[in-house]
């Protein structure tokens, strides 16, 4: 029996501190029937679905796009909403019913799911192909993915009751979803709508730029449809002139170490969808990637040519002739102490939250007894569903693995109370901070069963796929029904939702992830040169690291002796511990300390263009919010304050869309 429906309102009800702590669950339950839930109305329906489905699809496909290039996954909760919500005014404008703040909440519930499915491929799934040098079959990729998903979403339900229902914990970017459709659906509206008209015009001006900038567009347009000889498009080098002044003569070739700029990968470029990414990630995360970078390739790197540490592919250094290329860098020497810095800076980071641990604890325990009737039970998703599903789902993808990537079974299954183990500490992580620590999560498994088979790369880097794909799903699916819980939503039908954008995520990103990375590829060739190129578009920084966690973990247990020189030890340690002093001191000044050790080490693996991109978009916003800060009334604030988050993902979304569109056109048109 459903209760009454609640009239529409302003403002969203919550509960003091003091309720939070005194109150039992049965009470905060009632209180939710009686003052948030918001009874019948419209939520999980087939026009929602359907448009989380589309919209999962296209922001699955950004996020592969920026993740192969930056290594993050951006949050693509906000950009759903928003996208809903001006989608169905205009077509409301049109005849068209529109849609509920719950329908708007269904949506984003399906697109994100579907956004987050994109992880696992850029990071573990791609170390793994390059570890074994074989191209992943789809059906492997989409079916394995879409389990771990699954069970994924089956293990944060129980977790659900005592994180949102209990403790009532607040999940800050879940949170902001909920506030952000409040004010879209309350009498604040009209700012909703500016923000989606500038959004969508930020994605109009982007997507144009690179779409004359896009090589293959600019050719099908020109020679093949307009018969002119040769085509032209905006150069995506900034320094494009210079050089070619430099081969005329008329300017000198910059070069370090007698090693020529360009090859050292220092050249800034015209990357919008970057440019958007560091609005998003801001500026002292930025800047961390900008001296990281600059330590790297300005620095370290050509003192260790000159020493004779990175020698060249080919030709000589004496006569300027050396062959080296940022990838083979990196690849031989650079992304050690890179690793060193994230994997310590991002265990200390785990590690110095002891809440997180507390709270873990008490919820694997259950201290806090529940004795009162389960007055939500017609709405929640049924106990018995998770208690039989992650078992069965579990006990599935454990025989996936040992079918698929030769993981012993009782690896695979040792791997399941570790999964459960992560997750709580994930979405424990999340619900306190909104960030989920998988990077450093995943290495607990890479190490723990890499070390008991040191042999077999695929053991640990499919046991830290399984671990960092469902605690990850599970902490982001807690994170999208935190909004739902602050509106008044049936989480039955949230987790429908999460389920539909996992198969969406999976349909739109694994062939996506064939035509854009492995069109190149031909067997017996190089998988990992065919998907990241020297001068490539696509680096892969997550699956780099993981690759190269894989690696010391084969060199430090194995018995073929070790990869690492005496230099790259060296520089390790150093590493090592400029990463602990830095996260301390981060942690002890309160996130106030400007540097961040997890974003310098990030500089080292990603692109010097795309690090020089998104440090220009990061000072850009930042100098808009600092001259805009005390204009409150000012257009100036509404666009570059109120509206900073829908103008960069809508750059984001703009350049990456029509920079996978380019792709596709060289792939099956050239």
């Amino acid at each position: 029996m459903s209760a009454t429906p609640v009239p529409e309102r302003t403002g969203i009800p919550t509960l003091s501190e003091e309720e939070i702590q005194t109150w039992s669950r049965e009470r905060k339950d009632r209180w939710w029937l009686d003052s948030v839930y918001r009874g019948d109305m419209r939520q999980l329906t087939l026009r929602a679905a359907a448009t989380g489905f589309l919209l999962g699809g296209v922001l699955s496909a950004t996020n592969l796009y920026v993740g192969a290039k930056t290594g993050w996954s951006l949050g693509v909760g906000l950009t759903s909403v928003i996208l809903a919500f001006s989608i169905f005014k205009l077509l409301s404008r049109l005849g068209m019913r529109d849609m509920t703040i719950l329908e708007n909440n269904a949506t984003q519930s399906v697109a994100t799911a579907a956004g987050y499915m994109t992880g696992p491929l850029v990071s573990g799934i791609t170390a793994y192909m390059w570890v074994e040098n074989r191209p992943l079959p789809w059906m492997q990729m989409a079916v394995f993915n879409v389990v771990l998903s699954t069970l994924g979403v089956l293990v944060a339900f129980p977790m659900k009751r005592r994180f949102i229902n209990d403790e009532q914990q607040p999940f800050p970017e879940g949170r902001a979803c909920g506030v952000v459709l409040d004010t879209l659906y309350s009498s604040a509206a009209a700012v909703g709508l500016f923000k989606a008209r500038a959004l969508a015009t930020a994605a109009a001006l982007s997507g144009f730029i690179s779409f004359i900038s896009g090589p293959a567009y600019m050719k099908l347009i020109q020679e093949k449809w307009l018969g002119i000889k040769s085509a032209w498009h905006l150069p995506h080098n900034l320094d494009e002139w210079y050089y070619k002044l430099a081969e005329k003569g008329y300017l000198p070739i910059p070069r370090l170490a007698n090693v020529d700029l360009r090859q050292l990968g220092l050249s800034p470029a015209l990357d919008l969808a970057m440019f958007g990414a560091g609005g998003l990630m801001g500026l002292r995360s930025a800047t961390s990637m900008l001296l990281g970078m600059l330590l790297n390739f300005v620095v370290i790197a050509p003192w260790m040519i000159a020493r004779g540490e990175i020698a060249p592919k080919s030709g000589s250094l004496a006569d300027g002739t050396a062959v080296f290329g940022r990838a083979y860098i990196v690849n031989s020497w650079s992304l050690w102490w890179g690793i060193a810095i994230m994997v310590v800076a991002s265990i200390v980071s785990l590690f110095a939250k002891p809440e997180i641990f507390v709270h873990a604890f008490r919820s694997l325990t259950g201290r806090k007894r529940e004795t009162g009737a389960d007055v939500l039970a017609h709405i929640e998703l049924p106990l018995w569903v998770s208690w039989v599903g992650i078992p069965v789902v579990g006990a599935v993808g454990v025989w996936l693995g040992h079918l698929w990537f030769g993981v012993p079974i009782v690896f695979g299954a040792a791997a399941i109370p570790m999964i459960v183990l992560l997750t709580v500490i994930a979405a424990s992580s999340t619900a306190l901070t909104g960030i989920t620590p998988i990077s450093a999560l995943a290495k607990i498994p890479q190490f723990t069963f890499g070390g008991l088979q040191p042999k077999h790369p695929a053991t640990n880097l499919m046991t830290g796929v399984m671990c960092a794909d469902v605690s990850s799903h599970a902490a982001n699916l807690l994170m999208d029904i935190k909004p739902g819980y602050m509106l008044g939503a049936k989480p039955r039908q949230q987790a429908i939702g999460h389920v539909i954008g996992i198969v969406s995520g999976a349909i739109a990103s694994t062939p996506l992830f064939f035509a854009l990375f492995l069109a190149d590829y031909r067997p017996g060739g190089s998988i990992q040169t065919a998907m990241a190129p020297e001068g490539g578009q696509f680096s892969f920084p997550s699956a780099v690291q993981w690759k190269g966690v894989s690696d010391l973990v084969t060199s430090i247990f194995g018995a073929g002796g070790t990869l690492l020189t005496r230099s790259i030890v060296i520089s390790m340690i150093v590493a090592g511990v400029a990463g602990l002093v830095l996260e301390v001191l981060r942690i002890a000044s309160r996130n106030r300390f400007p540097l961040s050790p997890l974003a310098i080490g990030l500089g080292v693996v990603v692109p010097p263009e795309s690090t020089l991109a998104m440090f220009a978009g990061a000072f850009f916003f930042w100098f808009m919010e600092r001259r805009y800060h005390g204009k409150k009334e000012s257009r100036g604030h509404l666009l570059w304050i109120e509206t900073h988050d829908p103008i960069c993902a809508g750059i984001v979304a703009g350049a990456a869309l029509i920079g996978i569109g380019d792709v596709l056109v060289k792939v099956f048109v050239f």
